[in-house]
């Protein structure tokens, strides 16, 4: 089973964003704003992709969000269909890991769940994707 943890969301998911509201409301204790170092962002076709940043330089931004104790297993459920996510199929668009995220407030670092791009796509973004060079989707046509 996996470990009930937090979710960084960087994209459609947040706050404000289209696919917040039907996923998350009502399913959530809290959601603050927090950042993902060593990452970057592509732009998708209507969404976001993270990519890991071999430089560690870059930084996505985002919106760490904690899932009510009863929501939390449909809600991963509904999230990982969502990202179109399996465990170990190679088809993914996205995988799920765990990486630490940080709090905006404090800085504290919290281990969260967090889809990035599965690595064929995150090569294809690389050798000719669409940098956000902000980092934050909420920005990216400023």
């Amino acid at each position: 089973m996996s470990p009930r943890l937090p979710f960084f969301v960087y994209g459609t998911l947040r706050p404000g964003e289209p696919n917040h509201d039907a996923f998350l409301r009502g399913r959530t204790l809290t959601e603050e704003p927090a950042r993902l170092a060593g990452a970057v962002l592509y732009e998708g076709p209507g969404y976001p992709y993270a990519v890991e940043d071999a430089s560690g330089t870059g930084t996505v931004y985002g919106d760490l969000i904690t899932a009510r104790p009863e929501q939390y297993t449909g809600l991963l459920t509904a999230l990982d269909h969502l990202e179109e996510y399996a465990p170990a199929d190679p088809r993914n668009l996205y995988e799920r890991i765990t990486r630490k995220a940080l709090r905006d407030s404090d800085g504290t670092a919290v281990q969260a769940w967090v889809y990035v791009a599965a690595p064929s796509v995150a090569a294809r973004l690389r050798a000719r994707g669409r940098l956000i060079g902000s980092g934050d989707w909420a920005r990216r046509a400023g």
